[in-house]
């Protein structure tokens, strides 16, 4: 496979993993929807982190772990399984009905950068899909570990094109997303599409 058959091939193949509803398109539209796009953009970006962060461990050898481990690949389903379930539940018992401001006028909801980059890491599906995924459109005679990151910031580019387009997408409706009961049925309606996803995860196989 040429260089540029890999790009195009890869790309493609990234586009279409990005087009798919998960729960990064369901984290992004619910904190867009109810804090706005700023703090949207924050878990986009911890999102993205979570990928560089895979990508790494793959790019190091040591996400290969998690193929040939069993009990590595449990540890971690289960942690993030856990978290999700933790995020889903806050949502479902605290839905909020207004923006909660502080000092700097800006919407309080905890730090949305890390809980992106905290749902993205604890997934074993991403590291089990970059070591399975990533290595079929590395070239041959090229360095692994270059193109490891290549293939990955291509991924992150196509996520925060995708991002922005949901961000942005959300505006036109804000004055009706932001109204009181509207933000209490989004947390609630997450929460449980976190559930869903946490006791996928917990379910899921290799």
């Amino acid at each position: 496979m040429s260089v540029t058959d890999s790009l195009f091939a890869f790309s493609l193949a990234a586009l279409l993993l990005t087009l798919t509803p998960g729960l990064d398109t369901a984290l992004i539209l619910r904190t867009a929807c109810a804090e706005g796009g700023k703090k949207a953009f924050q878990a986009a970006l911890g999102i993205n982190v979570g990928c560089f962060i895979w990508g790494t461990l793959v790019a190091l050898g040591l996400g290969a772990l998690l193929a040939v481990s069993e009990l590595a690949y449990t540890i971690l389903k289960v942690c993030g399984a856990a978290y999700l379930c933790w995020l889903g539940l806050q949502l479902l018992r605290r839905p909020r009905s207004t923006f909660i401001q502080n000092e700097s006028g800006l919407a309080a909801q905890g730090n949305w950068f890390v809980k992106g980059m905290l749902g993205n890491v604890l997934n074993p599906k991403i590291g089990i899909f970059y070591v399975s995924f990533l290595p079929q459109f590395i070239p041959a005679g090229h360095s692994p570990l270059i193109w490891t990151f290549i293939l990955v910031s291509i991924h992150v580019a196509i996520g925060t094109l995708w991002s922005v387009t949901l961000i942005l997408s959300t505006h036109f409706a804000s004055s009706v997303l932001k109204k009181s009961r509207v933000i209490k049925a989004m947390d609630r309606v997450t929460g449980c599409l976190f559930l869903g996803f946490a006791a996928k995860l917990a379910l899921s196989t290799r």
